[in-house]
């Protein structure tokens, strides 16, 4: 029987846990070593399959390649790269093409969000335009929970546990301090366009006087007079108001409260920071004496305390992408479908390609409490469970003792360069 062999790419944002489908996508070729020969991985994403630079990950020890299960951010390097259009960039698609011909590569597994399930569907489209047999497959990657047909996003529940024990403790922190001291912490979170990772901040309040008191989502516009009313509230209440806000916040006009007139790689627009511009607005309004931090990466590399229900799916989707290619389907994205919220069952789906690519879920309003501050009940079901259990990473003096590979080069074939 003839094998073909794979290869393996991660793309945009990392996570705490998009290494966990990597692991579950070369175990699971591993396995099928009768079927599916070497596993490439691509260095940097996309980029390392236009310029092949190629990475064999046969020269891992199956303990280095486990290890990924609980190792963050992007074993072989990631990217942030769009190859638009099949019309306008034929040539860097076709040069794809020649890459995987070159080595033999009839499977392709693209980890990334939904301008990556895009670039996968259009690998697809050439392979079958150039008549060269591609099984091109998606595996869902993004902390912002924005991917259609999944129930929820690998990645996200590792950042929404992250965000809900640090609001939680930062909470606590200022509460105990600002009788004297400061009153007002902000917490800034990531979401260009939805509000899920902020809304995750609404997990750590039990009661009434737990921060956080406000949360700011895109999806409601920033009212600032309904806003600093609440922030008094909580002040002459509780003694102190927490805040977690999202990067995405916009103004009445629909402007981003913090855009600061750049775009990044995919032409979305760069934002500048939200959280100072809340401070000083509570600063110059009220007077109260704040702190604010900004998450940052530091939420979506938290492998430390990873979300284990994150942890199990992502690798599950690695290892169904295996799986459905050798099945001979093609151009689809493994999903989670839930099953039911008590107790919380889960299994894996699929969606097609094109349905998936460039569409974003926003949180829904009945996500949100009346006076858009917080999260109601139904939001809180349906988070729970993302955030539920404990994987550590194993510990070594104190730290997470975390597996960096070989990553040994692959020879290139083709004398032609090619410049990205």
């Amino acid at each position: 029987m003839q094998k073909y062999n794979a290869l393996y790419a991660q793309s945009g944002g990392v996570t705490a846990v998009i290494n966990a489908s990597a692991c579950g996508v070369i175990q699971t070729a591993r396995m099928h070593s009768h079927e599916i020969g070497t596993v490439y991985a691509a260095k940097n994403g996309i980029i390392g399959a236009l310029t092949e630079d190629l990475i064999d990950t046969s020269y891992e020890t199956d303990a280095d390649i486990a290890a990924l299960r609980h190792t963050p951010a992007g074993a072989f390097g990631s990217c942030r790269h769009k190859l638009g259009s099949l019309e306008k960039n034929r040539a860097q698609y076709e040069r794809l093409i020649d890459v995987f011909a070159a080595h033999h590569i009839r499977y392709f597994f693209y980890n990334g969000g939904g301008d990556s399930q895009d670039t996968a569907f259009k690998i697809s489209q050439i392979g079958h335009l150039l008549n060269y047999p591609i099984q091109s497959i998606g595996i869902p990657k993004t902390i912002d929970n924005d991917l259609p047909f999944t129930n929820n996003s690998p990645g996200f529940g590792s950042v929404a546990k992250y965000v809900a024990v640090s609001i939680r403790e930062a909470s606590l922190d200022v509460a105990s301090m600002a009788k004297t001291s400061t009153k007002i912490f902000i917490l800034e979170v990531m979401g260009r366009h939805t509000g899920w990772i902020a809304a995750a901040g609404g997990l750590a309040k039990n009661k009434e006087s737990d921060g956080p008191h406000i949360i700011l989502f895109p999806e409601i516009k920033l009212d600032h007079e309904k806003f600093l009313q609440k922030v008094k509230y909580a002040v002459n209440t509780f003694g102190f108001c927490s805040i977690v806000v999202s990067e995405g916040l916009k103004n009445a006009d629909n402007t981003f409260v913090a855009e600061s007139g750049l775009t990044d790689a995919f032409g979305h627009k760069q934002l500048g920071g939200v959280a100072p511009v809340i401070a000083q607005l509570i600063k110059d309004r009220l007077g109260l004496k704040y702190h604010w931090a900004v998450a940052d990466y530091l939420q979506r590399s938290a492998r430390h305390i990873a979300s284990l229900t994150d942890v199990e799916q992502s690798y599950a989707l690695g290892k169904a992408a295996v799986e459905l290619a050798l099945a001979g389907k093609n151009a689809i994205m493994p999903i989670i479908v839930r099953e039911s919220d008590h107790p919380y069952r889960w299994r894996i789906g699929e969606a097609p390609l094109e349905k998936v690519a460039n569409v974003e879920v926003a949180l829904p309003r009945d996500y949100i409490t009346e006076d858009g501050f917080g999260i109601t009940d139904q939001c809180r079901a349906y988070l729970l469970p993302l955030i539920t259990g404990e994987d550590y990473p194993p510990y070594v003096n104190g730290l997470p003792n975390y597996v960096t590979l070989k990553n040994k080069p692959v020879t290139k074939k083709i004398e032609k360069t090619f410049e990205v």
